[in-house]
């Protein structure tokens, strides 16, 4: 892969430090949980309309909660770097209806620290949620915002995602130390 801000994501990374923040029916919950993340190169660039030059990285993401040692949560998407606008996109799917191309920025300092920022909105034409119908009435996700850091074989995240549930909105976080082997 070409010098890529996003080379430093690739590998096999694991966590163990994980706080999920969730919404429960007449207050909130918290879940510790344990993960696997793993981010491979897309072997080819990407160009759109003969403009547009893009890497990618593909990732599956396995959340374990440490109680009972059940999925909670799966995802599978790309992280994505717009050379020409020097930008990122983070597009993804988990297997309850609900879809996310995420936009933002990416930036590097004197300490091997890469840092990338990306969100979406619902109904944002440029950087948006598409859910299903189902999730749309039950759980309708209205805002999500993730930043990641990453430094030598450390990544730290943080996410939160606004969500409309049991009749009033709740700011749903999650975060993570991972390491990579």
């Amino acid at each position: 892969m070409n010098k890529s801000p996003l080379n430093k994501l690739i590998g096999t990374w694991k966590g163990n430090k994980g706080m999920d923040i969730a919404p429960e029916d007449g207050g909130q919950e918290e879940n510790p949980y344990y993960e696997t993340l793993i981010i491979e190169p897309v072997d080819i660039e990407i160009e759109n309309a003969d403009i547009q030059e893009l890497l990618a990285v593909k990732y599956y993401q396995l959340v374990k909660e440490k109680a009972n040692d059940e999925v909670s949560h799966s995802e599978s998407g790309y992280w994505i770097w717009d050379k020409n606008e020097n930008t990122i996109m983070n597009s993804f799917s988990i297997p309850r209806g609900v879809c996310v191309l995420a936009g933002g920025e990416f930036s590097e300092n004197s300490a091997n620290e890469t840092t990338f920022n990306v969100s979406a909105k619902l109904d944002d034409p440029s950087f948006g949620i598409i859910q299903s119908p189902f999730m749309m009435k039950k759980a309708k996700t209205m805002t999500f915002q993730r930043d990641l850091k990453v430094s030598d074989n450390k990544l730290y995240y943080k996410q939160e995602t606004t969500v409309d549930i049991y009749g009033k909105i709740f700011n749903h976080t999650d975060t993570n130390q991972l390491t990579k082997i």
